[in-house]
């Protein structure tokens, strides 16, 4: 689709493009993990418009974005599109957090 993913397991968790010259990423969050991601930081994460927004889909301005943020953000869409057997897995070597 001419912009950079990122995937486990050949599923897209998230993306890179750029909007009127500017660089955004994408995460494949649950309404949920993006309605508190935008309540906190409303200047950094808002929904893809449309119908991938209402589903979860959720831009991060990069440009106003700290490591912890985007990490945290990437991580929660990881383990959302992840099998299962990997998450445990992960949350076994990193001692459960």
């Amino acid at each position: 689709m001419d912009h950079p993913d990122f995937r486990v397991k050949d599923r897209i968790f998230a993306t890179l493009s750029t909007i009127d010259g500017e660089v955004w990423g994408m995460v494949k969050l649950t309404p949920e993990q993006q309605h508190v991601l935008i309540a906190a930081k409303p200047r950094l994460f808002q929904p893809v418009p449309g119908g991938w927004g209402v589903k979860g889909a959720t831009q991060v301005r990069l440009a106003a974005a700290s490591l912890p943020s985007v990490r945290n953000a990437m991580l929660s869409a990881w383990q959302n599109v992840a099998p299962r057997k990997l998450v445990a897995e992960l949350g076994r070597r990193s001692g459960g957090s």
